[in-house]
């Protein structure tokens, strides 16, 4: 697919507005295909410029969040609450050892390795059974365990797209893939069987 002359629009390839009444080429993708929910965006829809210009005036993010939820999630402190990667004991390495307490690159490689072993080790030991093979790549892009529930499910995925969404992280694309990601994995669990 090709962007062309609006941020957002790709060739038709054949596939017409989804609008009831419109028969232009539907060159915008739209999320929900079930409508919005607070569990994401579901499938793409496609529509014309116009009707999903119409489609975006009424989407609404905060559907189905309590008033405390939305106004933490617009706070101007969002985020400040939690401890700051950069600063946290571990260095944000996920409880792996830092390099700076080593003086040696290939000790402090060694050390990771190990941890790292040791990390996968237990995590053999969890029941990830009630899941399948795609669902448990899922979780581990979400980064949860196997006694994740719904609501777990539903905070982790709204406090992963507010760190990579780049209207969130000051317009940083790096992470766009990641968000890609994260948004694929929730949309495969929140259908998930282990959940009903």
């Amino acid at each position: 697919m090709r962007n062309e002359k609006f941020h957002g629009r790709y060739e038709s390839e054949g596939r017409v507005c989804e609008h009831p009444t419109c028969r232009e080429p539907g060159e915008f993708r739209a999320p929900g295909g079930a409508g919005n929910s607070f569990d994401g965006p579901g499938e793409w829809r496609w529509f014309c410029l116009e009707h999903v210009r119409e489609f975006n005036a009424g989407y609404d993010w905060f559907e189905g969040m309590s008033a405390d939820e939305i106004y933490r999630a617009q706070a101007p402190g969002s985020g400040w609450q939690t401890e700051s990667p950069a600063f946290k004991p571990t260095a944000g390495v996920d409880g792996m050892p830092r390099w700076a307490d080593f003086a040696d690159p290939l000790d402090a490689i060694g050390a990771r390795a190990g941890d790292i072993k040791r990390a996968a080790a237990g995590r053999k030991h969890e029941n990830f059974s009630r899941f399948t093979p795609r669902e448990r790549e899922a979780l581990q892009v979400m980064g949860l365990g196997p006694k994740t529930d719904r609501p777990e499910l539903r905070r982790r995925y709204s406090a992963l797209v507010r760190r990579y969404h780049p209207d969130r992280n000051g317009g940083d694309r790096a992470h766009e893939a990641r968000l890609q990601r994260v948004v694929e994995a929730y949309q495969l669990l929140r259908r998930a069987a282990a959940f009903a």
